[in-house]
């Protein structure tokens, strides 16, 4: 138990901020639809095939203007999001009326906050970073479960230290962990799952990783150039005729090596906000290169697909978002509190004693 408690302490005391910053970007980004105050923010989804064709044909038929991805308004947010390859970007309504332009990231607080919650502004290492903060972070929980089981008749819970003083919040933080200590398993776990793949394999199956990758595998194709002018219209008709009743979610440009302009739909049955039904066209000629129907994906497919909706409270409604907001809410008092009573508070105790030995000797 004395192991146990301390590697608990020192965990705690070095990924603690990470954590407090994971915690509380989270609590803000579960109800970014809301606070993104901007016209027409507001305004119903539309999924009519004309409407979104005619939208795609605007915005996409000009070579030089035309952006790498566009990403439809949701039920929860009634804007259309233009990304460019240089980082700048658009919100645009969808009769396609500019509303807000960035040229970097900065420019936009949902825009850096995901970033700092998924990178930590370092790219993939800051997502490797992350990456194993949420492994450790599950060794905190369960090891601090563990931990409570000693003092569980004392039990009090707190929103709150009952004052900002060593004992208090070791007290507050033993209690509030173990409440949220379901929640913040289930974060950190999918977390972990979404950016490690052994994880995955650990959780999902040894042929989980595999599969999830597979299902991301676009088909072979020629890396061929974007044509000046395609069928956008038609793009859209193809895809609604395919999956009627499945909405569409994005339009992106070929990366990389890829030759395909990508289509992502969203059926009923699927949790993830943007879908895994996917329609790939020939960047030169438009023409249907492939599908995929997320119903025919593998059982342990769907199931991560599931994750990021629970990891992102993206399903279950304001209820959900509100139990993913105080998990992220304690994740960040855990963390912040236990980085200064493991780093600060206990200074401040040790420095008076140090300080004394000396009057002691004279």
């Amino acid at each position: 138990m004395k192991l146990l408690d301390l590697l608990h302490r020192w965990i705690g005391g070095l990924i603690g901020l990470v954590l407090a910053v994971l915690g509380l970007t989270g609590a803000l980004l579960v109800h970014k639809d809301a606070w993104v105050l901007l016209p027409h923010a507001a305004d119903p989804q539309v999924q009519h095939s004309v409407a979104i064709a005619t939208l795609v044909d605007q915005v996409m038929g000009n070579p030089a203007t035309r952006p790498d991805m566009i990403s439809f308004a949701s039920p929860d947010f009634g804007l259309d999001r233009l990304r460019y390859a240089d980082g700048s970007g658009a919100y645009i309504s969808q009769t396609g009326e500019w509303v807000a332009r960035w040229d970097s990231q900065w420019q936009r607080p949902e825009l850096w906050l995901f970033d700092l919650h998924h990178h930590l502004f370092a790219g993939d290492t800051g997502e490797t970073i992350i990456g194993i903060a949420a492994l450790l972070g599950l060794f905190f929980v369960i090891s601090g479960v563990i931990l409570w089981t000693r003092t569980r008749k004392s039990f009090a819970f707190r929103l709150l230290p009952k004052r900002i003083s060593r004992p208090a919040i070791v007290r507050h933080h033993r209690d509030l962990g173990v409440v949220a200590a379901p929640l913040l398993f289930l974060s950190l776990l999918t977390g972990a799952i979404l950016i490690f793949r052994p994880v995955a394999a650990v959780i999902l199956g040894l042929s989980a990783p595999a599969q999830i990758d597979a299902s991301l595998k676009a088909p072979t194709f020629a890396a061929v150039a974007v044509a000046p002018t395609l069928d956008w219209r038609g793009m859209i008709m193809t895809a609604r005729t395919r999956f009627p009743d499945a909405d569409i979610r994005s339009l992106s440009l070929p990366r990389g090596k890829s030759g395909l302009i990508t289509l992502r739909m969203k059926k009923p049955e699927e949790w993830l906000p943007n879908g895994r039904t996917t329609l790939w066209f020939a960047a030169d000629s438009g023409r249907l290169v492939g599908a995929r129907d997320a119903a025919h994906l593998p059982n342990r497919v769907k199931i991560y697909n599931m994750l990021y909706p629970l990891h992102a409270a993206k399903v279950g409604g304001l209820p959900y978002r509100l139990v993913m907001t105080f998990a992220g809410l304690a994740l960040a008092l855990l963390g912040s509190l236990t980085l200064w009573s493991f780093w600060f508070s206990g200074r401040r105790r040790r420095v008076p004693a140090m300080a004394a030995k000396p009057a002691v000797g004279c």
